[in-house]
């Protein structure tokens, strides 16, 4: 199975990273406090992160058929990133999640792109669910995963260390997904 590089939504393009797009990656939101105070990896602090960054996503993409895309407006701008990550123990099931530049916050950029990564990932006939993980006090991340279809299935308890905020403690996780 090989996802496609290339995806439109009506008003976004998305695509396979590469190495050339470092610069903005580090910029726009992979170095941005806000944009990965909920994230699963640390903030890049080095442009050098952000390069040994893409290359894990092309050696996800090279691995797998799926990994990350980035999100541009139509206009070009780079103003996130989101993804399929298949889960290896379980090829039925497919993870998602998504980050947004700051300023592209609020305009419903960030439902659209969890709409179509869900429907992406149950596009392929062997995944039968799709899951994404908030943190608990994320709020407005429940709120785009519940208007994209996804459903809230429950908490789960210290689950998760998030290195950006600081804690040693795993967090609770509110837990949702879509099936088909």
């Amino acid at each position: 199975m090989t996802l496609p590089a290339v995806l439109e939504t009506p008003r976004l393009h998305l695509r396979r990273p590469s190495a050339g797009d470092a610069d903005q990656v580090f910029s726009r939101f992979a170095s941005d406090a806000a944009a990965t105070r909920y994230l699963a990896w640390p903030r890049h602090q080095t442009l050098h992160d952000t390069r040994a960054y893409l290359e894990r996503c092309d050696s996800e993409w090279e691995t797998t058929g799926a990994g990350p895309y980035l999100v541009f407006t139509r206009e070009g701008l780079l103003i996130g990133s989101t993804g399929i990550h298949l889960d290896t123990d379980a090829p039925y099931r497919a993870c998602t999640g998504y980050v947004l530049a700051p300023d592209a916050w609020g305009r419903g950029y960030a439902t659209e792109v969890a709409c179509a990564m869900a429907e992406l990932a149950l596009s392929v006939p062997q995944i039968a669910r799709v899951y994404s993980f908030c943190h608990r006090e994320h709020l407005a991340s429940a709120h785009v995963l519940e208007k994209a279809g996804f459903v809230r299935e429950g908490l789960l308890r210290r689950y998760f260390v998030y290195p950006n905020l600081g804690e040693q403690d795993p967090s609770d996780v509110l837990l949702y997904a879509t099936v088909r």
